[in-house]
């Protein structure tokens, strides 16, 4: 059985909003997880990072205030304490992330979730 296709969603998002009615207009119902309410694991995010093989400040809202806040600019974290910041602060996570067919694309543009369809 394939695994289904998953979308972290912020409703209050547009780009959010337009990827998940993308996706629905394909006939596909993802499983929708808010991630603001429920963050995604270290690991989760671990598997995001390696799939889409980026950096987790590529996955990260620098203009975010907490980004700053939290001295995430600091050249000196680690890959580690970033992944750990995301999970402890979801809204720094770039939105929307679409996982389908063992694959997973960022939803910005929203047509960029149509090449793992």
């Amino acid at each position: 059985m394939t695994e289904p296709t998953r979308i972290f969603h912020n409703p209050r998002c547009s780009k959010s909003r337009q990827t998940l009615q993308l996706l629905t207009d394909r006939g596909i119902e993802p499983e929708i997880i808010r991630y603001l309410e429920t963050p995604p694991t270290v690991q989760q995010l671990e598997a995001i990072l390696i799939a889409l093989d980026i950096e987790p400040r590529q996955l990260m809202r620098t203009k975010e205030d907490e980004y700053q806040a939290l001295g995430l600019d600091n050249p000196e974290l680690t890959r580690e304490q970033l992944i750990e910041a995301m999970v402890n602060t979801p809204k720094l996570i770039e939105r929307p992330i679409v996982m389908a067919n063992g694959k997973v694309a960022v939803g910005r543009p929203p047509e960029n979730v149509l090449t793992i369809l």
